[in-house]
Order: structure tokens, then C-alpha cells, then sequence
């Protein structure tokens, strides 16, 4: 296994990975799969401030993670948002562990003290959207800190969004 800096060339796997997710559930609550050139985009403007990391297993890319700006003003920039996606068959391996531990230790050095996950959260569990995710996230050390009620809406079904916080380092 192997976790690197994202590449130009990575983005039509990172995209296939992303694809799956837009298509078949509400982890995203983006609604049409981004054209490659978006998502090249992204990526690279993404990635020109913050770590934008790939997990490799035997030559294959098998998830990714990034953090981005938690918001725009100044006084926010020790805080960063950070978000996972993993190939849909690769889950239950440590990849997702792997690839935040790396990424919680770039932005520390970075001087990032707070990070925030903006996650999905089912009504109900369904098809589409399980709570996986939030479990995922406290076993990695985040805190449930908001619920927004009903926000989203994807596959004709309304659907919550969760903030989950995680402290690394101190507020000094």
C-alpha cells in the first residue's frame, strides 16, 4: 500500500471512484457525475493549497482523500474540511484509516488544528445511504457537533446532513 500526492493523471480513476458514489447513493449529495475537466479542476485547485492524497495497491488506486478550506474568511484557517472516498469494493481493508491518519498529519504540520466532516445521514437507513460513514468517522476521534434536518434531496427521498469535528492539536 502506498499514499502519495495526488497526480493529473490519477483524475479519470479518482472520477470512476466519485462516479459510483453520484449515481448510486446519498453519501454525495451531488446530483450529475462532474465532467473529467471539472474534476481535473478541482483537484488541482483543491490540492495547490491543501494535501490531496491517493491510496495505491499494487498499482491500483483504491481511494482518496482531501482536505479543503472549512470556509473562506481568515479567521477559519486553522480549520480545514476533509473528505474520503474509497473504490466501492475496497471497504473494510483500513484504507480509509490509512488515508486519514496521513492526511490528519499533513494538515497538523500545516498548523490545521480543527477538522470538520460534512456527511450524509439517512432519516432512514436505506439502499442509498447507511450511517457508515458517521460510524467511520467516530471510530477515527470526530464528535457529532450538528444535524441539519432534511436538507438534501436525491432519489425522490429527503436526507440529513451531519457535522462531525475532530480536534489534533492545541488551541494555543
Amino acid at each position: 500500500m502506498i499514499i502519495r500526492n495526488v497526480k493529473k493523471e490519477d483524475a479519470a480513476r479518482l472520477l470512476e471512484i466519485y462516479s459510483y458514489y453520484v449515481e448510486n447513493t446519498a453519501i454525495t449529495f451531488e446530483i450529475d457525475v462532474p465532467t473529467l475537466e471539472e474534476f481535473t479542476d478541482r483537484i488541482f485547485h483543491i490540492s495547490a493549497k491543501y494535501p490531496y492524497l491517493v491510496l495505491e495497491e499494487d498499482g491500483r488506486i483504491m481511494g482518496y482523500s482531501y482536505a479543503g478550506a472549512f470556509h473562506e474568511r481568515a479567521a477559519y484557517s486553522r480549520s480545514a474540511e476533509v473528505t474520503i472516498y474509497l473504490d466501492k469494493d475496497a471497504h473494510g481493508k483500513e484504507y480509509g484509516r490509512a488515508l486519514y491518519e496521513e492526511l490528519e498529519r499533513r494538515l497538523k504540520d500545516m498548523g490545521i488544528i480543527n477538522l470538520y466532516a460534512c456527511i450524509g445521514d439517512p432519516v432512514e437507513e436505506d439502499e442509498t445511504l447507511t450511517r457508515n460513514s458517521e460510524h467511520f468517522h467516530e471510530h477515527m476521534g470526530y464528535t457529532k457537533v450538528g444535524t441539519f434536518h432534511k436538507c438534501g434531496h436525491k432519489f425522490g427521498r429527503w436526507y440529513n446532513m451531519i457535522w462531525m469535528e475532530k480536534i489534533i492539536g492545541p488551541h494555543n
